[in-house]
């Protein structure tokens, strides 16, 4: 009988977000989404920015349900049965302060770039990195405030 459910670990580097059995998680790498179900061969992969999204098994503690997270920049590993996503941000969806999500996302779109030559490209790239997290943030977090 195949498993039905692997190890799933969020971790930063001052938090581990999650240590729990999951059903399946969608998660943003750099180059798009990966979806990971239990007995998926092993793979390592640069993680992006974006919504990770893990299912929980039904337990004697009731339905499994989903939950959400913001994630930007780390690794993702897949090895056995467990899921390893090691996270330079993550914050849980629930965490998420709409209002706070939208000042951010409003701050991150005023500002410009600052420097010449390859500073401004670098100052670039972050600010690029700060407005993509800042919109994943306002749209998870509304989604959070209406229910979904």
């Amino acid at each position: 009988m195949a498993k039905k459910s692997f190890r799933c670990r969020l971790v930063t580097p001052s938090a581990s977000l999650l240590d729990d059995q999951a059903t399946y998680a969608s998660v943003p790498a750099w180059d798009g989404l990966l979806g990971f179900l239990p007995g998926r061969a092993p793979i390592l992969s640069k993680l992006g920015c974006g919504e990770l999204i893990v299912r929980f098994p039904d337990s004697e503690k009731g339905a499994g349900g989903q939950r959400s997270y913001v994630v930007d920049g780390g690794v993702v590993q897949m090895q056995g049965e467990t899921l390893t996503i090691i996270a330079e941000y993550a914050a849980a969806a629930e965490q998420i302060n709409p209002a706070e999500a939208d000042a951010e996302l409003k701050a991150a779109l005023a500002r410009s770039p600052e420097g010449e030559g390859t500073a401004r490209v670098v100052a670039q790239d972050r600010l690029t990195r700060e407005r993509e997290r800042a919109r994943v943030k306002v749209r998870i977090a509304r989604g959070v405030e209406a229910g979904v």
